[in-house]
């Protein structure tokens, strides 16, 4: 574990995945087309947190859908690619434009789609219920799944290997 955190100690940027790792995958479609997507609270407060540790968050996501939009805007994630097929090169233009390292970035995914960037950074981070290709990919396993606070596992792993996490939680103490 101790392995682990050194890796997160580092970390300046935090991207994920949304379907299956800030959902739990399901996708819920109406009859006029409009989808449905339910995040977990949790999650969103642990974004919030990280992002005022001082880390950036960003996703990259291969759908489009204005729910995550909508959701992204009300947590101030300003760093958003959608529709991107090719999530190397969304993530290499993320990476560029905050001028950081791989080992900076940590990318939390929970399918074969993720694997590219998985590959490429610091720590690489699938969600409990990932597929198995992109958990043997990962550097650690979130200990809840997609959509259940994993998101909240990851950024609360980072804010104690920064040691940040007291000063945030402290907040509401």
């Amino acid at each position: 574990m101790q392995e682990i955190l050194d890796k997160a100690k580092q970390i300046k940027l935090v991207i994920f995945d949304v379907d299956g790792v800030l959902t739990d995958g399901s996708l819920f479609l109406g009859d006029d087309g409009q989808e449905y997507k339910a995040f977990h609270s949790k999650d969103g407060l642990g974004m919030k947190l990280l992002q005022a540790s001082g880390v950036e968050i960003g996703i990259i996501t291969a759908r489009s859908s204005h729910v995550v939009e909508h959701r992204m805007r009300s947590l101030d994630i300003r760093h958003v690619y959608q529709g991107q097929l090719d999530k190397l090169s969304a993530y290499k233009e993320l990476i560029d434009k905050l001028a950081l390292s791989s080992e900076q970035v940590a990318y939390v995914g929970d399918d074969v789609v993720d694997l590219p960037v998985m590959k490429q950074v610091g720590l690489a981070i699938a969600v409990q219920d990932a597929h198995p290709l992109a958990t043997e990919h990962s550097h650690w396993q979130t200990p809840h799944n997609g959509g259940r606070g994993a998101a909240r596992d990851v950024c609360e792993l980072i804010m104690e290997a920064q040691g940040t996490i007291q000063q945030q939680f402290g907040k509401f103490m």
